[in-house]
């Protein structure tokens, strides 16, 4: 499956910063058996390179992200580890350039038409919108689909077990990606079990409207 399938499919992105490596593979797991076989680890710690590398050797069958990627450097850090795909927060060209060169997936960000258009000018199809609730949310994205009728998008940013079904109801919509599957408190107390029953949750939220 190419990254619109698999991201139709999954319909939620767990948004994740890991601060313990040793949290990572249980995690993955624990989100694979909740029926989210996918995950966005944020380079907003220190251990999200160690993270990645350790999900890719030991739960490969998970589709993995790299989130706050704001640079090449951490692009090329990010898929040396082992990430299938590269987001961003916001419309960098260089890290856009990076990944078409390498033929790495890119999800920039963007809160504006015209970084819509300048991803479309970098011929990519499949942006995260974010913040999305900031921005507007669903109303934004119904806004976005006349003038971008080609456009997808990743709704991050706001996205809630309330709101989730209305953002995965929208047609230009692939997935969203939500940080309430994984609360840092749990990710902490090593809970996985309560993160894999709230990855059921928001399973059957996606499997309802999908």
């Amino acid at each position: 499956m190419n990254i619109y399938e698999i991201l139709q499919k999954v319909g939620i992105v767990p948004v994740i910063k890991i601060d313990t490596a040793a949290h990572a593979v249980p995690l993955a797991k624990a989100l694979k058996n909740g029926g989210l076989p996918a995950a966005e680890i944020t380079f907003r710690s220190e251990a999200a390179e160690e993270s990645i590398r350790a999900i890719s050797k030991e739960v490969p069958d998970l589709f993995l992200c790299a989130g706050t990627v704001l640079t090449p450097s951490l692009a090329r850090q990010a898929v040396d580890a082992g990430a299938k795909a590269i987001i961003s927060p916001g419309t960098n060209l260089e890290t856009i350039s990076w990944c078409k060169e390498k033929n790495i997936p890119v999800i920039p960000g963007c809160a504006t038409p015209s970084e819509v258009e300048a991803c479309m000018r970098e011929g990519l199809d499949l942006v995260k919108l974010f913040p999305s609730e900031v921005v507007g949310g669903v109303a934004m994205l119904k806004a976005l689909s006349g003038p971008y009728a080609s456009m997808r998008f990743m709704p991050t940013g706001g996205v809630k077990p309330n709101n989730v079904k209305d953002y995965l109801s929208q047609k230009n919509v692939l997935a969203c990606g939500g940080t309430w599957i994984v609360p840092s408190d749990l990710l902490k107390a090593g809970n996985f079990e309560e993160i894999e029953r709230l990855a059921k949750e928001a399973a059957v939220l996606r499997d309802e409207v999908r």
